[in-house]
């Protein structure tokens, strides 16, 4: 059968001239500002540091493409927005990719056997045996993945970004869903979010992401991170022994066995708690004040509340407890945080408002992750190979978070979303001429944030190697 490809397009005329279009322009790239992303990388080695969790066991003299090229390529086609591997068919001639990869002749014309041109990238079928790199006899399967290494890379780049030993760290703990469409292995499906997922674990530190665990569905949040946090409470405190480290998280996370570890290991926590008959009757008094004012002024009214809680049976101790009393135009509107941080440096409304409150700046994050650079891709058939492509979307996060920490400061996409980010300073068309002497990259002259560019450029140029 024969394959018909459509070679030139004609749109509606402008005047009595016709309008068309075909896709022989040569070497045009739409990722121009991925440049920035190669100068991130230079300051910061996550794609260097990245590829030495991975051991090469291929036959050197039969390969053309090198785990650190190949994490390159994967890493930044996810920065850049290309989610899908088949994408690479295409990209594997994108000389701009190539420079970004640092592939010494970007035409991919220089290859090993004589008068064979072929793609400086490489294809989808290499890529996908990197994402499958978790140890295997299989013949095609010969990249294997230290997972220990690289679940401890994250926490280790956060520590060597800072010269000084901070005071207190505050780390967000969330799980999300991750809905799966196949017959993944591990596959549950979960009652709460109505579907099967599997259930990935984000620990951040502000906007740095320390852990992207992926979990199944059928755990509790609460009780299997403790492993995580214990390894990453262990990482900073060898670093900074006296660091004050405050484990931040929803309901989910109030569980005896993570209170008393922390209680144990001289870790504080601020964790919300669900709502019962029991911690709403201690409120009442409260909620009946807050009511009277409501119904007095008709407008929103709210105070807190501390008591000491403990549940009938699985808590093996009595714990401080702050109560929101608030009523609203709906009606009553009463929440509860558990925490192990005294009231004498954390009043009732200030650990609420300010302290808890303040971790819903976490969930842009995870939504970042998710969306913009596409951790739920979790499509192979292994939940190893899922955990892989995971890192891989948690590192390309780390790259462009890191370019709006250091490169877009004072600039007015320094608080902007990776897909922001993305959109309005990486996607910019450009023409690549190359000679023996120079990579000449011609940007669009209509480029509407070239000021944002030049001073990212310029911030990053200030940044220590």
């Amino acid at each position: 059968m024969t394959e018909c490809i459509q070679n030139s397009f004609e749109f509606q005329g402008l005047g009595k001239r016709k309008v068309v279009a075909n896709f022989q322009g040569g070497d045009i790239s739409s990722d121009g500002g991925g440049l920035l992303l190669k100068e991130v990388e230079l300051r910061r080695g996550w794609l260097k540091d990245l590829s030495t969790c991975f051991s090469d066991y291929r036959n050197q003299e039969l390969i053309e493409h090198s785990v650190k090229e190949l994490i390159f390529q994967r890493v930044l086609g996810l920065a850049l927005g290309y989610e899908d591997l088949n994408d690479h068919d295409y990209l594997r001639v994108d000389p701009l990719l190539a420079v970004l990869c640092g592939k010494q002749d970007p035409s991919g014309e220089d290859r090993r056997r004589p008068g064979d041109r072929g793609k400086a990238l490489a294809g989808k079928s290499t890529l996908n045996r990197l994402e499958h790199g978790k140890g295997s006899s299989d013949r095609y399967k010969k990249i294997v993945c230290d997972l220990e290494a690289l679940a401890s890379l994250f926490v280790e780049k956060f520590i060597s970004r800072r010269h000084e030993a901070p005071t207190k760290l505050i780390l967000d703990l969330d799980a999300t869903d991750d809905p799966l469409h196949g017959e993944q292995e591990s596959r549950f499906f979960n009652g709460h979010y109505n579907c099967y997922c599997y259930l990935p674990l984000y620990i951040f530190c502000g906007s740095e992401l320390l852990c992207a665990k992926l979990n199944t569905s059928d755990c509790d949040p609460g009780k299997n991170c403790l492993d995580d946090v214990e390894r990453i409470v262990g990482q900073l405190r060898k670093a900074w022994p006296e660091v004050q480290i405050i484990l931040r998280g929803d309901s989910g996370f109030a569980r005896e066995q993570l209170m008393s570890w922390c209680e144990s290991n001289g870790v504080d926590f601020l964790f919300g708690y669900a709502r019962n008959k029991r911690n709403q009757r201690m409120l009442a008094p409260a909620m009946e004040s807050v009511r009277r004012w409501h119904e007095l002024t008709g407008l929103a009214a709210r105070c807190f509340m501390d008591m000491k809680y403990s549940t009938l049976k699985s808590w093996s101790r009595e714990r401080r407890m702050v109560g929101k009393a608030e009523y609203l135009d709906k009606g009553p509107n009463p929440r509860f945080v558990v925490t192990s941080l005294p009231s004498i440096d954390y009043p009732a409304r200030k650990l609420y408002e300010e302290d808890y409150c303040a971790r819903g700046d976490m969930e842009n994050r995870i939504k970042e992750q998710q969306l913009d650079l596409f951790a739920d891709r979790t499509s192979t058939a292994a939940i190893a190979s899922n955990q892989i492509r995971l890192w891989l979307s948690a590192v390309a996060y780390c790259l462009i978070n890191d370019l709006r920490e250091l490169g877009l400061k004072a600039t007015r996409l320094a608080k902007a979303q990776c897909g922001t980010i993305r959109n309005r300073l990486l996607k910019i068309g450009a023409g690549i001429s190359l000679s023996v002497r120079r990579v000449l990259i011609r940007m669009a002259s209509s480029c509407p944030n070239q000021d944002v560019f030049a001073q990212a450029f310029n911030n990053l140029r200030t940044v220590d190697t």
